[in-house]
């Protein structure tokens, strides 16, 4: 699953916190969401649910885990950094051995995977127009094109139906929390301490891999890189 900000593009994206209390911290910021949409008190819900995403994403850090990305598994198009934090797309296809575990396009996932407990990791999106980054399962399709957006100048959370999201801002760094256990993958936008979304009950039964892909260059205008990032805590 993934989260993605395109003009263009499914595999996966999942949102989380920690357990009982984090995701019953994020379930009132949805029900205090909700609520804002028919009562008067707008400012007032704002400011309480502002403050329930800040406490999740205080506690989601807390499960930082150390990210790099694995040059077995990326595109010929992709150029990564020799400490495997930082990923662009390079324009030409580079002459290297393929493999099962390589993308064909324009796509890489991290050395690390998971299959149990609770992880977390930040990744700078600041000057980019077009991006994916999420969480992947093993068995995802390295081979032609990964389904993830619709064609939409957006941000949406990618599933089996993509669902738009409304930002009040563009993200610069982008966090995101996955619990094994509890089915759960949230997306933080970390600047403003808030939740972007969500995706809960969801199945896991094979180890999951952080997702990146930093799209085509576009005349220049998206030539930035995904920067994997270290995780500052919250105040």
């Amino acid at each position: 699953m993934t989260a993605c900000h395109s003009s263009h593009r499914e595999e996966e994206l999942h949102q989380g916190a920690g357990t009982g209390e984090i995701s019953e911290l994020e379930k009132r910021s949805a029900d205090v969401e909700q609520l804002s949409r028919s009562e008067d008190h707008l400012e007032l819900l704002q400011s309480f649910s502002s403050l329930n995403a800040k406490r999740c994403l205080k506690r989601v850090q807390q499960y930082e885990v150390d990210v790099t990305l694995d040059p077995k598994t990326a595109s010929p198009y992709l150029i990564l950094s020799d400490d495997g934090k930082q990923v662009k797309h390079g324009d030409e296809k580079k002459t290297i051995e393929d493999s099962p575990e390589r993308f064909e396009l324009c796509c890489v996932l991290a050395k690390q995977s998971f299959s149990t407990g609770r992880f977390y990791y930040e990744v700078q999106v600041e000057g980019k127009t077009n991006w994916d980054v999420g969480v992947a399962r093993e068995s995802i399709n390295r081979k032609g094109t990964i389904k993830l957006c619709p064609q939409d100048d957006e941000y949406k959370a990618c599933v089996n139906a993509p669902v738009s999201l409304s930002l009040s801002s563009q993200p610069e760094k982008v966090g995101v929390f996955v619990d094994y256990e509890e089915g759960l993958v949230s997306f933080y936008d970390v600047d403003a301490a808030a939740l972007i979304y969500s995706f809960t009950n969801c199945s896991f039964t094979e180890k999951l891999y952080p997702y990146f892909d930093p799209f085509l260059n576009n005349g220049g205008k998206n030539s930035a890189p995904l920067i994997i990032s270290p995780v500052n805590q919250t105040e």
